[in-house]
């Protein structure tokens, strides 16, 4: 229905003005006065950096916009002028495709206070799907029903057709509900459709197979073939498969690096706007019912110890089944607890 590569300025410019300003005022709650510095790379969508300038410049506050070069890799250091002014931002919003999370420049504009979102790779199409049509509220909802599922179980296991069949407990690990409103200084907030955790890692034991997108290294994006990981004690010790998984296993190795191979948190992602993955990483993550891990750095508000890592990498998983404690809320890639079908016939999601 859509091309993601239409190149002209006027492709959903009605419906991008009405994302922006959405996620502007009611995702960052962006107010008058407030400096919002917007960060993009040279591989960034032009014309969503101009569409969230303008509607920032709309709600009263003062758009500052920031480019520079393409980074080799994510969570890098950048050029020191970008540092300088996320550092003293009220609001930052990250489009860059090498984004800057987990750096020691995004450690220290959250340090100050600065309010946060991490867009990377935003095409217009993407802002459209994802933020303007979606009744956010509505996927909040969703969100808060998942996140008390999770925080009344204790053992969580997650299975699924390709041979997946990962298993941990929670313990008094927080659930994370990042998909909402930035309302508190140095908050970091994600597109709206996912809940985080990281299960004690001593627990978490079995197979996870990665089969709709795991991205770092560039060279992957969307799986061709699926990475098979062998999960003992919250460390990935065998990546097995085939090219992709080949591609992968070379690369974490590359870093020489231990905590490469942590598993640093499960999510799970709800977004309607998603229903299969693209290569880009924020929608990959928020497929609407997958299940996604990420490896490497693990950063503080996860809950548990933190650790840095050389990088950091996020896969997905398709059509999974979600077991709490024994029972089933989700099988095959579709919610069956209760609470969670009628919410998802509110929102219109296909197939409920």
């Amino acid at each position: 229905m859509y091309s993601r590569l239409e190149p002209r300025p006027e492709y959903l410019s009605f419906e991008l003005a009405l994302a922006a300003r959405k996620l502007v005022e009611e995702v960052m709650l962006v107010k008058p006065g407030e400096h919002v510095v917007l960060t993009g790379d040279t591989s960034s969508d032009r014309r969503v950096l101009e569409a969230t300038a303008q509607a920032v410049a709309a709600a009263g506050a003062h758009p500052v916009v920031v480019w520079y070069e393409t980074l080799p890799g994510a969570s890098m250091e950048p050029p020191r002028p970008v540092a300088g002014a996320i550092a003293d931002a009220d609001v930052w919003i990250e489009f860059a495709v090498s984004y800057l999370m987990h750096s020691d420049a995004f450690r220290a504009a959250m340090a100050n206070g600065c309010r946060y979102t991490n867009l990377t790779a935003m095409d217009v199409q993407m802002l459209v799907a994802t933020v303007g049509r979606p009744d956010f509220q509505g996927v909040i909802r969703l969100g808060k029903a998942l996140v008390a599922l999770l925080e009344a179980a204790d053992e969580v296991r997650i299975t699924s057709a390709n041979g997946t069949d990962l298993v941990g407990r929670n313990g008094d690990r927080p659930i994370n509900l990042r998909g909402k409103p930035a309302e508190k200084p140095g908050e970091t907030v994600m597109l709206s459709g996912q809940i985080s955790w990281n299960p004690l890692e001593e627990t978490q034991d079995g197979v996870l197979v990665f089969d709709g997108a795991l991205w770092p290294p560039d060279e992957i994006g969307l799986l061709r073939s699926p990475v098979r990981c062998t999960v003992e004690k919250g460390v990935v010790t065998t990546i097995e498969g085939g090219a992709d998984a080949d591609t992968f296993r070379r690369w974490m190795e590359s870093f020489d690096d231990p905590n490469m191979f942590r598993v640093a948190h499960w999510s799970l992602g709800f977004n309607p706007g998603v229903l299969a993955p693209t290569g880009r990483i924020v929608e990959d993550e928020r497929v609407f019912g997958c299940v996604e891990l990420g490896i490497g750095t693990k950063g503080a508000w996860i809950g548990g110890e933190p650790w840095v890592a050389a990088a950091h990498t996020d896969g997905s998983v398709l059509g999974p089944s979600i077991y709490l404690d024994g029972v089933a809320i989700e099988e095959d890639g579709r919610y069956v607890h209760p609470e969670l079908v009628e919410i998802c016939r509110d929102l219109g999601v296909a197939g409920y």
